[in-house]
């Protein structure tokens, strides 16, 4: 097995020593896009709310181009979606009436309910304006985490603890960590980054560039986040921070953190050492991210969790129903947790500060076939 080149960044709640399957299913794991507006019924563009299961956004994309006969360009989407789970968003294709002599197309013939695969329409209409990546005021999750089980009693290690957990994520929200999707698999992402921008390796495709510079920044944020919670200043707003813009958490300013790009730090005193200590530790990554035009940017350290709910249920998995006797090291209990995040925050980060979750398909799971990335 190969080692992960990602730091281990601190939780900020107390070890609950509980576990949990994630994306044992796809339906276990559904988001619907919150709009940042919604379509006015009229203009040259269609807009589609369009439902998935098991299918990409940019194959499903893809596919509208397709059926209306225009450049893949010309259709919009507000941000990719997770493929293995059930999700809800809204995709626009530039296409003036005046081009359409026999009315409005049918898009019937890309919904699908076949091999895990559905794609359902829910609904199509027409608004004046292109939607655009970011477009979004956040996304409403529902997950489901099945099995739980408790490692470590003696020790806290029960449902109480998980309970106090979910109460604290309820009230102080989490660490806006970046997930670990973002630095790809292991963490290479992370080596990739730092070999393009010290000029070791050269990369042309703008999309790997995207995603190397996206990487390294989210990378440096995260370690400026784990510094505040190692030095307890995590939620503490001093005169030497920058309070993010519009955001609060039951009233109370929220301290950020760098997006690292060219300028020099606006923060003060502890907390410009602090930041700058970091910057030092990755000080080529650092360098090559200001060579590369990016600007200094600023990001909320904690994530508000808004309208966290949940509820406990008796397993119905394949493996209880089996009597597997892996299961009856488990409570016999799953989790739902119901809640909402702006636009750009991560649902792994909710979820660490709950349980570790168990994303290997589990031995008595068969109804998932393996799926690669260039196929919807």
């Amino acid at each position: 097995m190969t080692e992960s080149a990602l730091p281990v960044w601190p939780k900020l709640y107390p070890d609950t020593h509980a576990s949990g399957w994630l994306k044992g299913h796809n339906q276990d794991f559904k988001v619907v896009e919150i709009p940042l507006s919604l379509p006015c019924g009229e203009g040259e563009h269609i807009w589609l709310e369009i439902e998935k299961n098991g299918v990409n956004t940019g194959w499903i994309a893809k596919q509208l181009a397709e059926l209306v006969g225009v450049k893949e360009m010309d259709v919009g989407y507000a941000g990719l979606k997770d493929r293995h789970a059930i999700t809800r968003q809204w995709f626009s294709i530039y296409l003036p009436l005046v081009r359409l002599p026999n009315g409005e197309p049918d898009f019937s013939s890309i919904e699908k309910n076949e091999d895990g695969e559905q794609i359902r329409i829910l609904q199509v209409t027409r608004h004046s304006k292109k939607l655009r990546r970011g477009e979004l005021l956040g996304n409403r999750f529902e997950i489901r985490l099945r099995d739980i089980s408790y490692r470590d009693s003696e020790n806290g290690g029960d449902k109480a603890a998980l309970e106090r957990n979910l109460e604290a994520v309820k009230q102080g929200g989490v660490p806006n960590y970046f997930g670990e999707q973002r630095f790809g698999h292991n963490g290479g992402n992370i080596e990739a980054a730092r070999q393009m921008l010290t000029g070791e390796t050269t990369v042309k495709n703008r999309s790997k560039k995207s995603i190397y510079l996206s990487a390294a920044r989210s990378l440096i944020f995260n370690e400026v986040v784990a510094a505040r919670i190692q030095q307890q200043t995590y939620s503490q707003v001093s005169d030497d921070d920058i309070a993010a813009e519009q955001q609060l958490i039951k009233g109370q300013a929220i301290p950020t953190a760098p997006l690292w790009g060219r300028g020099r730090l606006q923060t003060r005193g502890d907390v410009l050492a602090l930041e700058t200590k970091v910057a030092e530790r990755y000080a080529d990554i650092c360098d090559g991210l200001e060579h590369r035009g990016l600007n200094q940017e600023r990001r909320a350290v904690i994530a508000g969790v808004e309208n966290l709910s949940w509820q406990w249920s008796v397993s119905d998995s394949e493996m209880a129903a089996s009597g597997d006797p892996a299961w009856q090291g488990t409570s016999g209990e799953d989790l739902t947790l119901c809640f909402s995040l702006p636009s750009g925050y991560y649902a792994t980060s909710v979820i660490r500060e709950l349980l570790s979750p168990l994303e290997k398909t589990p031995a008595w799971q068969t109804d998932n076939k393996p799926q690669t990335d260039d196929k919807p």
